[in-house]
């Protein structure tokens, strides 16, 4: 073999071997923004009982991090969207409620 020929088959396996690793940083920042949609995802979900003030803003940004990034998982991004409003209407409607006299109580079978 000629050095030409080394060099040639050298820089070809470097370059596979980038390739290889812009796959996998590809396929970590694609699995981040998964993630994110799932996250903002439970973060609604859990937001509707606890935490709406906190928990609604979270789904909201993750679902639009993931939404903007470009997520395998859209549906599940809208849907973490939707629940973080959602939180966030909830948390109104109990501050107005609570505002107007009514307080906000919970009774468990007469205790």
């Amino acid at each position: 073999m000629a050095p030409v020929e080394v060099t040639a088959r050298a820089a070809d396996t470097v370059l596979a071997a980038g390739s290889a690793r812009t796959d996998a940083a590809a396929r970590r920042e694609r699995a981040d923004r998964d993630g994110k949609a799932v996250v903002g995802f439970v973060s609604g979900l859990i937001g509707l009982l606890v935490g709406n003030p906190v928990l609604g803003p979270l789904a909201i940004v993750l679902a639009v991090m993931s939404l903007r990034g470009g997520t395998r998982r859209r549906g599940r991004a809208l849907v973490a969207l939707a629940l973080g409003v959602a939180d966030l209407v909830v948390f109104v409607v109990l501050a107005l409620h609570s505002a107007s006299g009514h307080g906000l109580s919970w009774h468990f079978a007469g205790l």
